[in-house]
Order: C-alpha cells, then structure tokens, then sequence
C-alpha cells in the first residue's frame, strides 16, 4: 500500500467512526460484524479489542455475534467463536 492510500484510509477510518447519531461502541459492534461476516481475522481481532475499549461488554459481543451466525450460518459461527475468544483475552 503507498503512503498516500494509507493516509486516506486512515482518514476514512476515522471519520466513519466518529460518534454522531450512533456511538463508538456501536459503531465497533457493527465492524466487528463486518470483519466476521467478512470473515476477516484482522478485522475481528483489531475491531474485537476496540469494542472492549469503548465499552462493550461479553453479554453484547456475544448477542451481536448470534445475529452474524443467523445471516451467516457456520462459517460466522467459527469467526465469532474467534471474537468471544479475544475479547475473553483482550
């Protein structure tokens, strides 16, 4: 990746995290569905341990986690078995 796409990555980042009518949690919550969904371990583990820092608790990570294995079945319960794993870790 050059310089300037990381830059403008971490630009986008930034702004589609910053709180506005949802919050961090939130927001963190729904990447971290994302990455699942994605089935995306750098995503999970990045997203899982930003999650923590902004708040979320065992009990939402796990019921968030239950709505990627209804839309994605068994493969999303493997990776959310991941994020359960490295939230327990974090």
């Amino acid at each position: 990746m050059t310089p300037e796409t990381h830059t403008a990555f971490k630009g986008l980042y930034a702004a589609a995290l910053k709180p506005d009518v949802l919050d961090l949690k939130t927001k963190e919550l729904i990447a971290l569905a994302c990455g699942i969904s994605r089935l995306c371990e750098g995503c999970i583990t990045h997203h899982t341990k930003a999650a923590k820092k902004a708040g979320a608790t065992i009990e939402e990570v796990k019921s968030m986690v239950d709505v990627c294995v209804l839309m994605g079945g068994g493969p999303a319960s493997v990776y959310g078995h991941k994020a359960v794993e490295l939230f327990n870790a974090a």
